[in-house]
C-alpha cells in the first residue's frame, strides 16, 4: 500500500499551512509541532515531512530547534525541507536529528553541490523537485529555475538519487486532489526513484486512487489539519500496510 508521510510546516516554530506557497496566504494550527509529530508516530507512520518554511526564505536552517525536540520525542523517520543551501546547513540538519534531507534549491541552482552530496549521504538525500507551470521553483518557491522536472532526475539518477518529492504547487493546499497524471508518468519514466506526491491529497479516496495506481508515497499535510484525514484513519491504514 502506499505509505503516508504526514506534513508538519513550521513558521516561528508553528504549524502553519500555505495555500499554492503564498506566505501572504498563511493558517496557522493549534498544537505544539512535537505534540502533532508525537500523534502521528502513535498512528504509525514510518516517516514525517518537515517543512522550514522560514529556512526556505531565509536560505538556512530557522527551525532547527524544533527538529531537535521532535526527533527527541519520536522513534520514526524524519524528512526535512528548507534551507539547506550549504554542506554545513546539511550536516546541521542531520546533527539535529533528521534522518533524511531534502534539497530543492541547491539541486537546482548548484547541482554540483546536490551530487556531493548524493556521494557522501546517498539514500539519506532526496531531491526536492517544486514544479509551477512546469517550471521548478525554487528559493520558498518564490523564484523559478530553467529546468524541468525530468531534467534534474536525469542528472542525478547516475549518481545514485533514490528519491524525489514532486510537489505541484498549483494543488498545495487547495485540497483539490493531486496532479495523478503528473506522478504515473514520472513513475513509469524512471522506475528507480521513489516518487512522493505532494500537493492536493484531500481524502482516502485520493489515497486509494493513487495506491491503484502503484504509486509509493503521499504527502498528507492540509487535509489533516481540516480532518479530512484523521489520526484514526492513518492508523488503520498503516495497520492495513
Amino acid at each position: 500500500m502506499i505509505k503516508i508521510v504526514p506534513a508538519i510546516d513550521l513558521i516561528d516554530g508553528r504549524c502553519v499551512r500555505l495555500t499554492r506557497g503564498d506566505y501572504g496566504q498563511q493558517k496557522t494550527y493549534d498544537g505544539s509541532p512535537v505534540d502533532v509529530a508525537r500523534s502521528y508516530a502513535d498512528a504509525g507512520v514510518e516517516r514525517i515531512h518537515l517543512v522550514d518554511l522560514d529556512g526556505a526564505k531565509a536560505g538556512a536552517p530557522c527551525n532547527l530547534g524544533t527538529l531537535e525536540a521532535i526527533a527527541g520525542a519520536v522513534s520514526c523517520e524524519l524528512e526535512w525541507g528548507g534551507g539547506i543551501g550549504t554542506t554545513e546547513a546539511l550536516k546541521s540538519v542531520f546533527a539535529a536529528g533528521a534522518t533524511h534531507a531534502i534539497a530543492g534549491s541547491v539541486a537546482a541552482l548548484k547541482p554540483e553541490l546536490f551530487e556531493q552530496w548524493l556521494d557522501l549521504y546517498g539514500a539519506r538525500m532526496i531531491l526536492g523537485a517544486d514544479v509551477r507551470d512546469g517550471r521548478i521553483a525554487v528559493r520558498g518557491w518564490l523564484e523559478e529555475a530553467p529546468l524541468t522536472i525530468d531534467q534534474l532526475v536525469e542528472r542525478f539518477l547516475p549518481r545514485g538519487l533514490r528519491e524525489c518529492i514532486v510537489t505541484d504547487i498549483s494543488r498545495d493546499g487547495m485540497l483539490q486532489g493531486p496532479s495523478t497524471g503528473l506522478y504515473t508518468r514520472l513513475q513509469s519514466a524512471f522506475p528507480d526513484v521513489v516518487f512522493t506526491v505532494s500537493g492536493g491529497v484531500s481524502s482516502l479516496e485520493d489515497l486509494r486512487a493513487l495506491d491503484a495506481l502503484g504509486l509509493k508515497k503521499a504527502i498528507v499535510g492540509k487535509a489533516l489539519y481540516e480532518n479530512r484525514i484523521t489520526l484514526k484513519d492513518i492508523l488503520l491504514w498503516s495497520q492495513n500496510a
